[in-house]
C-alpha cells in the first residue's frame, strides 16, 4: 500500500523530479501545492496520509497554515530544510512538524524519515486523546462531587445515599451519572435564583 503524500515546495517542479523516485520508495504524490497555498483547504481536499514540505526556510505564514492544519485536519508533517536555527526549529515543532530534517530531501533518507515521523505522531495522537479522556473523567468526577454534595446540604443525608440516589436516577432514565449531576446542579442553582 502507497502512502498518500502531499508534498510543500514553492518549486512547481518538484513533483515531476520527486514522483518517480518517491514512488519507487512507495509515495504517491497526490499533490504538491505552494507553502503561501491555503493549505488546510489542500489537505482536506487531498487526504495525504503525510505532508512534506521542502523549504530553505519555513516563514511566519507557511508556519501558521501548517498550525491551522494541525489543528483542525492533524497529519504527520516532515519538514526538510537548510535552515537550522534554533529558534526556526522550535517554531515549526509548535506548528506541529513531526519531524524536522536539516540538508534537504534526499531521497534515501526519505523513507525511513517518514516512517518515523508518521509512528510518532501516531504515539502523539494516541497519547493527546488519553489525555483528553482523562480531563474528561475528572471533570465529571467534579460535576458528581459537587452534586453529591449539593443533594447532601438539601436533603440530609449522607455521600453514600446521596450517590446511591443519583445512581437510581441515572439508571432508571437511562443517563450517564455526570448527566444527572449536572441536572442536579442546574435544578439547584434555578431553585437559588
Amino acid at each position: 500500500m502507497s502512502i498518500r503524500v502531499m508534498l510543500v515546495d514553492p518549486r512547481p517542479t518538484r513533483r515531476e523530479v520527486l514522483g518517480p523516485t518517491l514512488a519507487a520508495e512507495g509515495f504517491d504524490i497526490v499533490a504538491c501545492v505552494p507553502p503561501d497555498d491555503d493549505l488546510l483547504n489542500a489537505v482536506a481536499r487531498h487526504a495525504p496520509d503525510v505532508v512534506l514540505i521542502d523549504i530553505d526556510s519555513p516563514s511566519r505564514d507557511t508556519l501558521e497554515n501548517l498550525r491551522m492544519v494541525q489543528a483542525r485536519q492533524p497529519r504527520p508533517m516532515v519538514m526538510f530544510t537548510q535552515d537550522d536555527a534554533g529558534e526556526s526549529i522550535r517554531r515549526a515543532v509548535e506548528a506541529g512538524v513531526t519531524a524536522y530534517v536539516v540538508d534537504g530531501l534526499e531521497n534515501r533518507r526519505v523513507r525511513p524519515i517518514v516512517d518515523a515521523a508518521m509512528a510518532r505522531f501516531t504515539q502523539y495522537r494516541a497519547l493527546e486523546q488519553e489525555l483528553s479522556q482523562t480531563r474528561n473523567k475528572l471533570a465529571e468526577r467534579k460535576l458528581i462531587e459537587r452534586a453529591k454534595g449539593l443533594i447532601m446540604q438539601q436533603q440530609g443525608v449522607s455521600e453514600a445515599q446521596a450517590y446511591q440516589a443519583m445512581r437510581q436516577l441515572a439508571m432508571r432514565r437511562n443517563k450517564r451519572l455526570a448527566e444527572i449531576a449536572d441536572s442536579v446542579i442546574a435544578a439547584s442553582e434555578l431553585m437559588q435564583g
